[in-house]
């Protein structure tokens, strides 16, 4: 503790990032900032933009990248990503901020941060070009967390042979995503091909009956092959879970289990 209330006194500290340090948060006026998330779970703090004012996005980003190095911000409107770079524009201007538009994922890294490095791979799959925002999400976090990401886009089973034709990178991948609407069969097709542990992604696309991803989750509950499924338009929960599976292949590969 004296160690750190030293770098404070010196000005190599701020106060956000010691508190950071001694509690594991940062607290600031629209929130708190779990900065040690990532050390104790694996998974890196996110800030959710729904339901959050820009300013107050930005005033978690900054915190974000204060304390940690970077910020990952998920479901931001354009309002929110403007109010992100201009806020870190600001405060850390070194930082590299980018925005997925589709996903509105944006991802900012200060000067020097350390990524992760994960020898394994995860392969995010998406039935439709409709399916694609929830995809990239689960494909940025897993990449943030350190795995290599292949995509592998509008394979949908209404033409099953676009999934046999990407067939070698699915089988290539340590743990898929697999993100697919409508009655979400793709996942237990693609599960059903493959060794490695599967992740269904329902998405809600699709009308009528079942319409808003209900039947796409409902069909990959009650899939005949061995998949886990997370909730509707849940990317960044299932691309960090495919992430921490990789994680864990990596570990054995290199032999550290």
């Amino acid at each position: 503790m004296r160690d750190v209330l030293e770098r404070v006194a010196d000005g190599d500290l701020s106060p956000a990032a010691a508190e950071a340090e001694l509690r594991g948060y940062a607290t600031t006026d629209d929130g708190r900032f779990d900065a040690a998330r990532e050390q104790r779970r694996g998974v890196p703090e996110a800030v959710l933009a729904d339901e959050k004012t820009p300013e107050e996005v930005a005033t978690l980003a900054a915190a974000a990248v204060e304390t940690t190095g970077r910020a990952l911000v998920t479901r931001a409107s354009d309002a929110a990503a403007t109010a992100v770079r201009e806020r870190l524009a600001a405060d850390h201007p070194e930082a590299d901020v980018t925005v997925h538009d589709r996903s509105g994922f944006v991802v900012a890294h200060a000067p020097g941060f350390d990524a992760p490095d994960v020898p394994a791979t995860v392969a995010v799959v998406s039935g439709g070009t409709g399916d694609a925002a929830a995809a990239e999400e689960a494909a940025v976090v897993a990449r943030e967390m350190g795995a290599t990401v292949d995509t592998v886009h509008d394979v949908g089973v209404a033409s099953i042979a676009r999934v046999l034709d990407a067939r070698e990178t699915l089988d290539d991948a340590d743990a898929l995503v697999v993100a697919a609407g409508r009655e979400g069969a793709l996942p237990t097709v693609v599960a059903g091909l493959v060794s490695a542990p599967v992740v269904g992604l329902p998405v809600s696309t699709g009308y009528g009956h079942g319409g808003e991803g209900e039947a796409a989750l409902s069909g990959m509950l009650q899939s005949c092959t061995v998949l886990s499924v997370v909730n509707v338009d849940a990317g960044f929960v299932a691309g960090a879970q495919a992430a921490l599976v990789a994680r864990r292949v990596g570990a054995a590969r290199d032999g550290n289990t």
